[in-house]
């Protein structure tokens, strides 16, 4: 390790970018500290106002950095941990995630490093969680002798890094690694380099094993602190209700009582010393603060009374002793966290299912052979095949074959899809039937699932703007809890009170106090709904979109591909005359307009291959622009097309006009069939609705929203489509660029406005409107303009992300009224209000019970919502 000689951070001389100078090597954490030392020397320009200020364009694009942080318990450390890290230069936006116990950090790298946001981490007197040696498990294809494991064995000794390895002779190894210096891929590399196949058996889940070794840790201090608490409590508080006093004398029972007083706090040091790094280092109290503060003022106050007992005092006894208090609070407290470590645990439930999802191998085909390859390997291109029962490994095409693939885990499709040639497959998705063969074209992050795992991963760590007055509170919330028991002491101790009640009073409110429940209110439940959205298909990128799209009032619908179907049909074929069948002029037109790449041909053409007509060769084809088609077949002039074709070809289309009118009002376009200057037919082609598009509008209209359509369309048209689905209002003759001005227009009216749109062609008005609602986006989940990204194109999912919102916002209100309410009924009360009326004086035991649960009811309140069943809001249910 090395020193930054700019910043005095300490790097690591193998990672950490070095100059040499005067003969001696310097070691930097970032580019910037570089060039500072650099143009110290002289040896480069000190930076310019231009490289300070850079240009449009020339912006260093920030980067994101996820860190696990260890030793936060309560929302205050949380608020320490941000103010450390704004505090580092570069630094641009924080977020610390009390429930996932996470800093996201967006920095630019040429100011900051990841070791800076690390310093300042530590300096504010918590850890992160760092890559420690890891293993590796894999099964080395052809290690079966003697020999080949010498072989393996000889390569791996040059891989540097490489803390231990052993080798057996079927065809397994386990191999311990330093991360920092090499990784996965350069042992497996080398492993293949020998001429031998690794495949990886399991990957290491950091998080999970940091989770549960917390876990582990918590239950044995609270095994431990039980099995001291256990006569610690009988001797204390037995004779109160009516168990046999033990005859020992009060010098013994004080050294008993301290005995098995001592392990319990040794038990729950963290408290303390957490509790003081957080006044020391970052000079602000937190939750640790208090209870170190509580239960070393009881364990203090009744080592001096012992003193006092054990020198032959006679004023005091060992009923004037509060061991208890100390050690059963310890008891509780830790109960609380384990419990609260086992809830938070399971909240992100819905990350582990996807991660779960990909398959650790694939099986591919490569220079004609089938091979087993770690997935990780499979590149863009590689031609892979998955059997029946096997999962999709990465994203592809199929290429041969077919079957039903069940996409309910990804998708929340609950009925398996049918796959063949030229559909795209989903990676993580199930291979139910039939044997498939496809080609790879998006692979490692590039993956619908590795991008919604991130963009799931992303959205529960960001903060809802309701979680605002949750932070503020928290931010002051210590340190006023101190002020009111030491005023509560004061008043109690200086109206004549006994300074143990004064002390009991005092314990019970800095104890009871709880800011834990206030943080973990707004998270747990974010983490929870946006992963029950993520298990139905619905990606939502942050909580403040979750917060908003329970606040729309108003919903726009794309007409072109959201509300219809986006794929023009052949609904009328009507001649006008004899002896021309509907067959004839289908055919006839069709052979016009098979040359013409405009969408409604591609209707006509696709309804006579459907009715299996013989489309026959024309001898000439002219489109003009904006009207039909010109063609000549059998030395007959063809016109297809509107009534401005006709119009400049001199035939009369009155005689038509009423039946036009008509089909038009119905929301269909008409065009026009002619043979030799003479209608003979019409053919009405329309956009049709899709199935769920009824059922959605009818619900959001019940559950008091505005819908309104918005189209391109002719408003007659336009207005016989939104009729038919039961939408009022009607946005028309809407050019595309001038959508999110319409968008505008609706805001400034006071609505709030969420749009559904496809997330391309509608990508302004999604990014104009409250909420923009990106639908059917199947594998490609990277659509920015969309804040919510529905992977199926079902339109009910726009009104299920409705609900899913308003739901997990009733949960985080419930969970912020209880927080503020158990704080504000129990402060008071554990200070005493109760006592001049009723006598009563809270025992600080209880209260340290009530503050240890307080928090885990919050947690469980949103772990209910998992419960909550998305696909069956429609039919009026709730969960």
């Amino acid at each position: 390790m090395a020193i930054d000689p700019i910043c005095g951070m300490e790097v690591d001389e193998k990672t950490a970018l070095s100059v040499e100078y005067e003969g001696k090597k310097y070691y930097f954490c970032s580019p910037g500290c570089r060039d500072k030392f650099l143009a110290q020397k002289g040896l480069i320009s000190p930076p310019s106002a231009e490289a300070k200020f850079p240009q449009e364009g020339s912006e260093q694009k920030p980067e994101k950095a996820a860190l696990q942080i260890t030793g936060m318990h309560c929302a205050s450390c949380a608020a320490a941990i941000e103010d450390s890290l704004n505090k580092v230069e570069g630094v641009s936006k924080v977020a610390v995630n009390f429930a996932t116990e996470k800093a996201y950090v967006d920095y630019d790298p040429s100011k900051a490093s990841p070791q800076a946001l690390e310093k300042a981490i530590k300096e504010a007197g918590y850890g992160v969680l760092k890559e420690e040696a890891q293993s590796l498990n894999l099964k080395v294809i052809g290690m079966d002798n003697a020999h080949c494991l010498g072989t393996v064995e000889a390569a791996l000794k040059g891989v540097k890094g490489i803390i231990s390895s052993q080798l057996f002779l079927n065809e397994r190894a386990k191999i311990v690694f330093d991360p920092a210096v090499t990784t996965r891929e350069i042992i497996k590399k080398t492993i293949k380099e020998a001429g031998y196949t690794p495949v990886e058996e399991t990957t290491v889940d950091r998080e999970k094993e940091a989770r549960q070794r917390e876990i582990r840790t918590l239950r044995i201090k609270f095994i431990v602190s039980v099995v001291f608490a256990a006569p610690l409590l009988y001797f204390s508080m037995g004779p109160h209700v009516g168990l046999p006093e033990p005859s020992i004398p009060g010098w013994s029972m004080a050294l008993l009582l301290l005995l098995l007083t001592t392990p319990i706090i040794g038990a729950g040091y963290q408290f303390y010393t957490v509790g003081i790094r957080a006044v020391v280092k970052s000079r602000r109290a937190s939750m640790d603060t208090l209870v170190a503060l509580g239960t070393g003022t009881a364990y203090l106050y009744s080592l001096a009374i012992s003193t006092l007992i054990w020198t032959g005092n006679p004023n005091y006894t060992s009923h004037d002793l509060y061991y208890e208090v100390a050690g059963l609070l310890i008891v509780f407290i830790l109960l609380g966290r384990m419990l609260e470590a086992l809830a938070k645990g399971r909240t992100s439930e819905s990350i582990r299912k996807l991660l779960e999802l990909q398959p650790k191998t694939a099986l591919v085909v490569r220079d004609g052979k089938e091979q087993e390859v770690p997935v990780e390997e499979v590149i863009v291109g590689d031609a892979v095949i998955v059997k029946p029962g096997g999962r999709v490994p990465v994203d592809g095409v199929v290429l041969e074959g077919s079957s039903s693939v069940d996409q309910s885990l990804l998708t929340g499709e609950s009925i398996p899809v049918e796959k063949n040639i030229n559909d795209e497959v989903i990676g993580g998705t199930m291979n139910k039937s039939g044997w498939l063969k496809f080609k790879a074209t998006k692979v490692g992050k590039d993956t619908a699932l590795a991008q919604i795992v991130r963009l799931v991963e992303e959205a529960q760590g960001s903060k809802a703007p309701v979680q605002r007055l949750a932070d503020t509170v928290s931010a002051y919330f210590v340190p006023t809890v101190l002020g009111i028991g030491l005023v509560t002491f004061l008043a109690w101790y200086l109206s004549g009170s006994a300074l143990s009640f004064s002390l009991t009073a005092f314990i019970a409110v800095i104890i009871i106090a709880c800011p834990c429940a206030l943080g973990l209110a707004t998270p747990t439940a974010v983490i929870v709904g946006t992963g029950k959205g993520a298990e139905s298909g619905i990606l939502i990128r942050d909580a403040a979109t979750l917060e908003k799209a329970c606040q729309v009032d108003t919903v726009v619908f794309d007409k072109t591909g959201t509300l219809t179907r986006g794929k023009p049909e052949v609904t009328d074929i009507i001649p006008l005359s004899n002896p021309h069948s509907a067959e004839e002029i289908l055919k006839l037109a069709a052979a016009a307009e098979k040359r013409s790449e405009h969408h409604l041909s591609e209707a006509i053409v696709s309804k006579a291959e459907e009715k299996k007509i013989v489309i026959p060769e024309i001898d000439s084809f002219s489109a003009i622009a904006g009207k039909g088609v010109e063609a000549k077949y059998n030395s007959t002039a063809i016109l297809v097309g509107n009534r401005k074709l006709f119009s400049d070809k001199s035939v009369d289309t009155k005689t038509v006009e009423e039946r036009i009118v008509q089909l038009e009002g119905e929301g269909k376009t008409v065009v026009l069939v002619g043979i030799e200057g003479k209608i003979i037919g019409m053919i009405a082609i329309a956009d049709t609705a899709k199935p769920s598009a009824m059922e959605t509008v009818s619900w959001l209209k019940r559950q008091g929203k505005q819908v309104v359509m918005i189209t391109g369309d002719n408003r007659r048209a336009a207005e016989s489509v939104a009729r038919s689905l039961g939408i009022d209002r009607v946005l028309a003759e809407v050019l595309p660029e001038d959508k999110a001005n319409e968008i505008k227009r609706l805001q400034e009216q006071g609505e709030k406005v969420a749009m559904v749109g496809d997330g391309i062609n509608d990508a302004p008005a999604l990014v104009q409107a409250d909420v923009g609602i990106a639908i059917g986006s199947g594998t490609d989940i990277a659509i920015e303009s969309g804040g919510i990204v529905l992977v199926k194109d079902d339109l009910r999912d726009v009104a299920r992300t409705l609900d899913l919102s308003c739901y997990t916002m009733r949960k985080i209100r419930q969970n912020l009224f209880w927080a503020f309410f158990y704080n504000v009924i129990s402060i008071p009360i554990a200070a005493g209000i109760l006592y001049p009326f009723y006598g009563f004086l809270l025992n600080p035991i209880i209260a340290g019970a009530a503050m240890a649960f307080s928090s885990v009811s919050v947690v469980t309140n949103s772990l209910s919502m998992r419960r909550y069943k998305v696909q069956k809001m429609l039919k009026g249910e709730r969960a």
